[in-house]
């Protein structure tokens, strides 16, 4: 007789949960999240994480198969965050689309990690979080009057300049949380050496603006530029 076919499970969203356990899938996502947040994406291992959550590896692996499957559940998790604002028509798309960014932008920058591994979340093992705010963004773009076969292109631009800048902000955040002083400590520091910096103090010493206030200026006007772009392409009452 032919051997026995074993069915396999392709995703770990289509992987039963396990029910009266002490640790929970829950408790290892949000763990790993903290994890992530505080060390890196380099510092993400089923053995360490099973050491923060005091269990053992046999433990983690009951709910989750390997640390790929850990990433996408991570993923997922913060994908939740987002805020996602409704658009009726082509009234109030650029807000809702723009609105979209901001909060993008701001999950990026809580957990900068999520940017290096969104690549790594096949299409087809998304998560409810991530399928269900995609979906609300997409709608954005439907509700504004996008053409059907441009709706994804333009929110996929919009979402590629959000994670391209806010990728950029993350990894200078980091450079200052290195240095050991405040983003307007560090700004200043660079305009003593007459390098710029986004903020603090400019050339002699004189003040400028606040560097958040500056990073969050720059943010926004690109991002008003590629909606004024999206906007041409819909006509005089599309912006």
């Amino acid at each position: 007789m032919p051997a026995e076919k074993k069915s396999e499970i392709a995703s770990v969203w289509a992987r039963p949960r396990r029910q009266r356990e002490q640790l929970s899938r829950e408790q290892i996502v949000a763990e790993a999240v903290r994890l992530l947040d505080a060390d890196g994406i380099e510092a993400l291992s089923m053995r360490k994480l099973g050491t923060r959550l005091d269990a053992g590896a046999t433990s983690l692996y009951r709910h989750v198969a390997n640390k790929d499957e850990l990433i996408e559940l991570v993923v997922d998790e913060v994908y939740g965050e987002l805020a996602v604002p409704a658009a009726t028509g082509r009234a109030d798309w650029r807000e809702a689309a723009a609105r979209s960014g901001y909060s993008l932008r701001a999950m990026i920058l809580r957990h900068p990690w999520v940017a290096s591994v969104l690549g790594q979340v096949g299409l087809i093992h998304l998560g409810p979080n991530v399928t269900k705010m995609s979906r609300r963004m997409a709608a954005v773009y439907e509700a504004a009057g996008f053409p059907a076969d441009e709706t994804e292109q333009a929110l996929s631009t919009v979402i590629s300049y959000v994670i391209g800048m806010a990728t950029s902000e993350a990894a200078y955040l980091s450079l200052i949380a290195r240095s050991g002083k405040s983003e307007r400590e560090f700004a200043e520091s660079l305009g003593a050496q007459g390098l710029g910096g986004g903020g603090g103090s400019g050339a002699g010493g004189a003040p400028v603006e606040d560097p958040e206030k500056v990073r969050e200026e720059t943010f926004d006007y690109g991002l008003q530029r590629v909606l004024d772009g999206l906007a041409v392409r819909l006509g005089p009452a599309g912006g």
